[in-house]
C-alpha cells in the first residue's frame, strides 16, 4: 500500500469454535489467552515489550471459523512481528499455574458478558438458532466447559487448531513479499502435519424463541432468519437485503421505527455468515411496551422485502456496500485480515473490481427470491432480554411473519 509507513500482519488459523465439541467449548478463546502468557524464550512482559519497542501493538481475536493474530507496527517491525507470532502459535509455554489464573479471568469475562444485555441477548439468539450445534455455543464457553483443561490437553488442541494446513500468513502496508517470504520461511517452514485437524458437523438453523426476564430500562430484541453462508453466489444479494432493511440512516426499518414511529433508538439489519451457513439478523433496543409494535413493524419490513425494490433504493444500497468495503480496504490490517478471510474460503483472493462486479451483478428479483428463501422454511430464532411487558414480542414477530 504505497505511502504507508507501518505493516499489518494477520496469521490466521481456519479453525475457530465451531470446531469445538461440547466438552471443550471455549477452548478455543482460552488458548488464545494462554499462548500470551509465554511464548518460545519470551514471557508474556517480553513479548508485549518487544512488539511495543517497536512501536508496534499485538492483538488476537476468536471466532467460531476462524482465529486470528495481529500486530501493527512500524514498517522494520515485520521482522519481530512474525518472530512473535510464530512462537505463540507453535511454542506457547502453557504453564500449569498461568493457566489456573488465566481460567479466573476468562470466567470473569464470562460473567461480564451475562451482565451485558447487548452481549448476553446475542448469544441467546444465537443459541436459539443453532441448538446442539457449536455454532449455538458462546466463544466463550462455560466455566464448566474450561475447567477441565490442562497444559497437556490444551497443547493438544492447539496443534489440532493450529496446524500448518489451517494457517494463512497475510500483510499489507509497506510489506516487501519477497521479505515476508523469506520471514515465514524462517519462522514457520518447519511446522510439520500429523496432528488430527479439528473438524466441524454441518450447521442447521433449528429456530425458536428465547424470552428472558431481567431488570432493565429498556427491553433488547434479536431477531434472526436462516439464509446462505459466505461461499454462496447469493451472498453480495444477502449483504444488499441486509442494508435496505436496517443497514442505514435511509433504511427502511430506521425510517419505519424511529423516524415514523419513535419505536426506538438504535435498530439495526445485518447479515452474519459462515463458510455453508448465515443469518440475517435485526438488533433492536426499545421501551417494554414498544416490543411488541417494534417486532410486528420488522416482521412487516422483512415480508416487505419480496416485493420489488426500486432502482433509486438498489443503487443507494449498492453504493453504501461498495463504500464499506472499499474504505475497509483502506486501513492496512482490514485489508491484511480480508485477504487471510479470502484465502480460507475461496483459495484465492478477491480483486475490489470483481467484488463491485458480483454486487452491481445484483438484481431486485434475486432479492425477492432470496426473502421468499428465508421465510420458507417458517422458523426463526428470536431473544427477548428485559421487563416482562417486552417478553410477548418474541412470539409476535414469529406470528405477524409466519401467522
Amino acid at each position: 500500500m504505497p505511502g504507508l509507513q507501518t505493516v499489518a500482519l494477520s496469521v490466521v488459523a481456519g479453525r475457530g469454535a465451531r470446531f469445538e465439541p461440547k466438552d471443550r467449548s471455549g477452548w478455543s478463546h482460552l488458548l488464545e489467552h494462554m499462548v500470551f502468557k509465554g511464548a518460545g524464550e519470551r514471557s508474556a512482559k517480553d513479548i508485549v515489550e518487544a512488539i511495543e519497542a517497536e512501536g508496534g501493538q499485538i492483538n488476537a481475536a476468536t471466532g467460531y471459523e476462524r482465529t486470528s493474530y495481529q500486530v501493527r507496527a512500524l514498517a522494520h517491525g515485520l521482522d519481530l512481528g512474525v518472530g512473535v507470532i510464530a512462537d505463540l502459535v507453535q511454542r506457547p509455554t502453557l504453564a500449569a499455574e498461568d493457566l489456573r489464573r488465566e481460567k479466573q479471568v476468562v470466567g470473569q469475562e464470562i460473567a461480564e458478558a451475562a451482565d451485558t444485555p447487548d452481549d448476553l441477548v446475542f448469544e441467546l439468539a444465537q443459541e436459539a438458532a443453532f441448538d446442539g450445534h457449536a455454532l449455538g455455543r458462546s466463544i466463550l464457553g462455560t466455566t464448566a466447559s474450561i475447567r477441565d483443561a490442562s497444559p497437556q490437553t490444551l497443547g493438544e488442541w492447539r496443534a489440532a487448531l493450529y496446524a500448518p494446513e489451517t494457517l494463512v500468513v497475510s500483510a499489507a502496508g509497506a510489506v516487501d513479499e519477497a521479505q515476508l517470504l523469506e520471514l515465514v520461511e524462517r519462522d514457520f517452514g518447519q511446522m510439520r502435519g500429523g496432528a488430527a485437524l479439528a473438524t466441524s458437523e454441518p450447521a442447521a438453523f433449528s429456530g425458536g424463541l428465547r424470552p428472558v426476564s431481567k431488570k432493565l430500562e429498556q427491553a433488547n430484541l434479536v431477531m434472526l432468519l436462516p439464509t446462505v453462508g459466505a461461499r454462496h453466489p447469493d451472498y453480495f444479494a444477502l449483504r444488499l437485503l441486509a442494508e435496505i432493511l436496517g443497514g442505514g440512516m435511509a433504511s427502511r426499518l430506521f425510517q419505519e421505527a424511529r423516524e415514523k414511529r419513535g419505536l426506538a433508538y438504535a435498530i439495526d439489519a445485518y447479515a452474519e455468515t459462515y463458510s455453508d451457513t448465515g443469518v440475517l439478523g435485526v438488533f433492536a433496543g426499545c421501551a417494554a411496551s414498544d416490543a411488541a409494535e417494534l417486532a410486528k413493524v420488522t416482521a412487516d419490513e422483512i415480508a416487505g422485502m419480496t416485493a420489488a425494490v426500486g432502482g433509486a433504493e438498489l443503487a443507494r444500497a449498492k453504493a453504501q456496500l461498495k463504500g464499506a468495503m472499499f474504505m475497509a480496504r483502506e486501513s492496512a490490517l482490514s485489508r491484511a485480515e480480508q485477504a487471510a478471510a479470502q484465502a480460507l474460503l475461496f483459495d484465492r483472493t478477491l480483486e475490489p473490481e470483481e467484488v463491485a462486479a458480483e454486487i452491481d451483478a445484483v438484481t431486485s428479483a434475486d432479492l425477492v427470491r432470496l426473502t421468499e428463501a428465508m421465510l420458507q422454511p417458517g422458523r426463526a430464532a428470536v431473544a427477548v432480554l428485559g421487563p416482562k411487558a417486552a417478553l410477548g414480542a418474541a412470539e409476535g414477530f414469529q406470528r405477524a411473519l409466519f401467522g
